[in-house]
């Protein structure tokens, strides 16, 4: 068996129904503020890519239908071949992030609040897209209310990496795009 370092996610599994659903039952613990803080979930990994690679560019785009994307032109979420063969990628949209769940010192978002990862985004949006562009292959995989319900799906490669994330949260309302500073490595361009 192929053993990962563990540094952010547990490559053990692909799916925490219990981390997903104990999200779910609290959106004001998780997700306060509602919709503009899952941007800021999405966009703190966006940040941590292009402070790794010296800049980048994430841009936020606010659909007709209520659905929010963020596009990053980082390397794309990492993905590995297992030992049978098959691609695995690292598991942060149904698992918990290591570094900030149960860790009373997480880093804090520029809303003012703990950081949880990228789980959170998935579980409390009805739909979320997760588009993935490596210099390795490409791929794409659904996941509704925090559980994938497709696998990942090879897509054509277009010459860029980076990763998409669409999404159409759960929480309603407005969603205030102010603020979204996320240091001197990260461009944010709102659409």
């Amino acid at each position: 068996m192929v053993r990962w370092r563990n540094t952010t996610h547990d490559w053990a599994g692909t799916v925490d129904t219990a981390h997903v659903d104990a999200v779910r039952s609290a959106p004001a613990e998780f997700a306060p503020g509602g919709a503009r803080h899952l941007v800021f979930e999405v966009l703190a990994y966006a940040a941590e890519e292009a402070e790794s690679r010296g800049g980048g560019t994430a841009v936020v785009t606010r659909h007709a239908d209520g659905s929010i994307s963020v596009a990053d032109d980082g390397r794309g979420t990492d993905t590995r071949v297992d030992a049978a063969g098959r691609t695995v990628k690292k598991p942060v949209m149904a698992t918990k992030d290591l570094r900030f769940f149960d860790h009373p010192a997480a880093a804090t978002l520029p809303d003012g609040h703990p950081r949880r990862g990228m789980s959170v985004v998935a579980a409390l949006s009805e739909w979320l897209e997760h588009v993935n562009r490596r210099a390795n292959g490409s791929w794409r995989q659904r996941y509704e209310h925090g559980i994938p319900v497709t696998d990942l799906t090879p897509i054509c490669d277009d010459g860029t990496t980076g990763t998409t994330v669409h999404f159409f949260p759960t929480l309603r309302g407005p969603v205030d795009f102010s603020g979204l500073d996320f240091g001197p490595h990260l461009t944010v361009v709102l659409r």
